[in-house]
C-alpha cells in the first residue's frame, strides 16, 4: 500500500481523554478515532491488525475442532429471564444495554450470549450422539460501561470472539476446557505476547471453575498474585492465602477500655499497644436482592485483613434462596443516608461489636430484622482478642468466642489475599504481584443454563438429563490495544511481527530524487512479489516526519533508500531494537522476509 494513497492521519500532540501509553499511542498513530463516550472507530490499519488477531484465534479454535457461526446482537428479554440474568445484567451490574421495539418487546444487546446459544441447543440437540460440539462466533458486543475508559480495554462496543461447548458429562466437559487452554496459550503465543494463565472468578457468567489469560503490563487494570515456582497464579478476586500469624495477644482478662478517637485499626492498635492481628473488625455491609429485599450483614475479620468484595458478593449469592431473593442487585458500605432508611438509632460506628445488638434495625418495610452474621476463618481462632464494645470511645480487650461472643455459624473465606501472604500449596512460597489485562477467560459452566432453560438430551440408557456446558470468550480488540501497551518506548508503537498491520516501510526521504524513488518503488514491488505486507511512504514530506511515524506506528522493519544507495545498499532499521544496518540491495527482500517468518 503507497501512503499516499492510504487514509494515514497522524497526531503530535496526546489528545486529552487518553489516560495510559497504549491508548494514547493508537489514537496518535492513527488506528483509532474517538466517536463518542467507549465507541471507537477502527482505521485502516487498526482494521488489519484485527483481522490478524482473528485470524490467529479463528485457526486455533478450528484446529480444535470448533466450528464458527454468527449469533444475532439483538436478544430477547424472555431467554435471560429464563436463566434468571435479566434483572442482573440490566439492574444489579446494569451493563446491558436493553430497549423495546416497537411491537412492545423487550430486547437487550448482547454483552454476551449463553442465552442465545443454550436456545439453539435445546431445540436441535437431542441424542448423546451430537455431542460434544463446540460453537465459537467473533463478531461485537456491547456493555453500558459507567466510565468507559482506556481505549479499546474498556469500551461500550467491542471485538469479541465467544465459544459455547455442549457435553453429554463432566469428564467430556473438562476435556474441551483442557483443550481451550492449550489453544488459549497458542494463540497468546503467536500473538507475540507475554501472559499468564489465573485462577479467577466466574462472575455473573457462573460455573465451577474458570481461569483467565493475563498479559502481563503495568497499566492493567488487575492485580495478579501468583509463587514464583509457577505452581499458583490467580486475579486477586480470587486469590487465597496463608495470612502472616497471629502475635501473642498482650490481655488476658476481658475487660472494657475508653478508646477514644480510635476509629481505625491503626489508631486502635496504637492505643492500646497490640498488633492489628489480634483485633477483631466489624465491617458492616448492605444487600439488596433482586426481590428488593435488604438485609444487613455483620462481617468479622481479623484486623489487618480486608474485605475481598468479590468474595462477600459471591457467598452473599449463595444465601440469596434463604431469602426468596436469586440474585444481588448491590452491595454496598451504607452511609449516613443509607442508615437513615433503616436504622433505629445512630450506629457506633468505627466501635461496632460481633454482638451488635438486632435493635439497631427498624421494623421497616422490606429490610430483614436480624443482622446476618459471618465470620471470617482468619477471626475463628483468634484468642484474648481486641473488638468494639458497642460504644462511641470504647473497646473490649481480652475477648474469646464461646466466652464473650457467640461465634458466627457462617465461617467463610472472604479475606482479600495480599502480595507477601504464604501460598496455601506450599508455606514457604511467598504470594508476589503483577499487573496484567484480562484478554481471554475460559469456565466450566456445568449445567447451570441447560437446566434453567431446559436444554436436555438424551443418554446412551435413553435417559433425559441437562447438557453439561462450557464459555470460552477472547477480547480481540482487548487483546489488539494490550499488545500495545506489553510493547511501546517513548517513539510509539512496537507491534509483534505476527500481528503487526504491515511488516516493512519502504521509506524514500525524498521523492524528487529519482534514483532514490526508483531504487523504493522496486524494493516495493520486489517485497510484494516475495509476499511481504509492505507500505510505500511516497509522501511528499521531510524526511524527519517519514521516519518519526514510522516509528509511531510500529512497523516492524524499515528499509531506507538513503545515502547508502551510492554504494549498493539500504538501510534497514529493526523496530523493537533500533538496530540499523546496510544491507546489499539485492538481499534486501529475502533477508528481511527471513527474520518475518522467523518471528511469526
Amino acid at each position: 500500500m503507497r501512503l499516499n494513497e492510504m487514509l494515514f492521519v497522524t497526531l503530535r500532540e496526546t489528545p486529552a481523554e487518553a489516560e495510559i501509553p497504549s491508548h494514547q499511542l493508537l489514537l496518535r498513530a492513527g488506528y483509532i478515532r474517538r466517536i463518542g463516550s467507549g465507541i471507537y472507530a477502527y482505521m485502516p490499519l487498526m482494521w488489519r491488525v484485527l483481522q490478524k488477531v482473528s485470524q490467529i484465534v479463528r485457526e486455533e479454535m478450528n484446529a480444535t475442532g470448533a466450528q464458527e457461526c454468527l449469533l444475532p446482537q439483538l436478544q430477547p428479554s424472555q431467554l435471560w429471564q429464563e436463566s434468571g440474568r435479566w434483572d442482573t445484567y440490566t439492574k444489579a451490574e446494569g451493563i446491558m444495554f436493553s430497549l423495546t421495539d416497537r411491537g412492545e418487546r423487550e430486547l437487550g444487546l448482547g454483552p454476551t450470549h449463553e442465552e442465545i446459544i443454550t436456545t439453539i441447543a435445546r431445540e436441535t440437540i437431542r441424542s448423546y450422539r451430537q455431542l460434544p460440539l463446540n460453537l465459537y462466533q467473533i463478531q461485537t458486543k456491547f456493555r453500558d460501561e459507567i466510565r468507559p475508559r482506556f481505549g479499546l480495554m474498556r469500551g461500550r462496543e467491542f471485538i469479541m470472539k465467544d465459544a459455547y461447548s455442549f457435553h453429554p458429562d463432566e469428564e467430556s466437559l473438562k476435556k474441551t476446557y483442557q483443550a481451550m487452554d492449550r489453544a488459549y496459550r497458542n494463540i497468546m503465543t503467536r500473538c507475540g505476547l507475554k501472559f499468564r494463565p489465573v485462577e479467577a472468578d466466574s462472575g455473573a457468567i457462573g460455573g465451577s471453575g474458570s481461569q483467565e489469560f493475563m498479559i502481563l503490563a503495568e497499566a492493567g487494570e488487575d492485580e495478579i498474585l501468583y509463587t514464583e515456582d509457577g505452581s499458583y497464579a490467580a486475579n486477586i478476586e480470587k486469590a487465597v492465602s496463608l495470612p502472616p500469624d497471629v502475635e501473642q495477644s498482650p490481655f488476658n482478662s476481658y475487660k472494657k477500655l475508653a478508646t477514644p478517637d480510635t476509629e481505625t485499626i491503626a489508631k486502635l492498635a496504637e492505643v492500646v499497644n497490640c498488633s492489628p492481628t489480634v483485633i477483631v473488625k466489624n465491617v458492616l455491609y448492605e444487600v439488596v436482592y433482586d426481590n428488593g429485599m435488604t438485609v444487613l450483614v455483620l462481617i468479622s475479620i481479623r484486623g489487618d485483613r480486608d474485605v475481598n468484595e468479590v468474595k462477600i458478593t459471591n457467598e452473599l449469592t449463595k444465601l440469596a434462596p434463604q431469602y426468596q431473593a436469586k440474585t444481588i442487585i448491590s452491595l454496598t458500605v451504607p452511609d449516613a443516608t443509607a442508615q437513615q432508611k433503616w436504622a433505629a438509632k445512630p450506629l457506633p460506628l468505627g466501635y461496632i461489636a460481633p454482638d451488635l445488638d438486632d435493635d439497631y434495625i427498624s421494623a421497616s418495610k422490606n429490610v430483614v430484622k436480624k443482622f446476618l452474621r459471618l465470620v471470617d476463618r482468619t477471626a475463628v481462632d483468634i484468642k484474648n482478642f481486641v473488638t468494639g464494645a458497642n460504644e462511641v470511645g470504647y473497646h473490649v480487650v481480652g475477648a474469646n468466642w464461646g466466652d464473650n461472643f457467640v461465634l458466627p455459624d457462617l465461617k467463610v473465606d472472604i479475606q482479600e489475599a495480599k502480595a507477601g501472604d504464604r501460598a496455601i500449596h506450599d508455606p514457604s512460597q511467598t504470594l508476589m504481584s503483577a499487573r496484567g489485562i484480562e484478554a481471554g477467560h475460559i469456565f466450566q459452566l456445568g449445567t447451570k443454563y441447560s437446566e434453567a432453560m431446559g436444554a436436555n438430551f438424551t443418554n446412551e440408557q435413553g435417559k433425559t438429563e441437562p447438557l453439561w456446558m462450557g464459555c470460552y470468550g477472547i477480547g480481540v480488540s482487548r487483546l489488539a490495544q494490550a499488545a500495545v501497551e506489553q510493547s511501546y518506548d517513548k517513539d510509539g508503537i512496537i507491534w509483534p511481527v505476527a500481528i503487526a498491520p504491515y511488516h516493512v516501510v519502504v521509506i524514500v526521504p525524498n521523492i524528487s530524487d529519482a534514483e532514490k524513488m526508483a531504487a523504493g518503488e522496486k524494493l516495493y514491488e520486489e517485497f510484494k512479489q516475495a509476499g511481504v505486507e509492505v507500505l510505500l511512504d511516497d509522501r511528499k514530506e521531510r524526511a524527519g516526519v517519514k521516519f518519526k511515524d514510522s516509528e509511531l506506528v510500529g512497523i516492524p522493519y524499515r528499509v531506507v533508500t538513503g545515502r547508502s544507495l551510492a554504494e549498493g545498499k539500504v538501510e534497514v532499521v529493526k523496530r523493537a531494537t533500533k538496530e540499523s544496518q546496510d544491507i546489499p540491495i539485492g538481499e534486501v527482500v529475502s533477508t528481511v522476509k527471513r527474520w518475518i517468518e522467523e518471528n511469526i
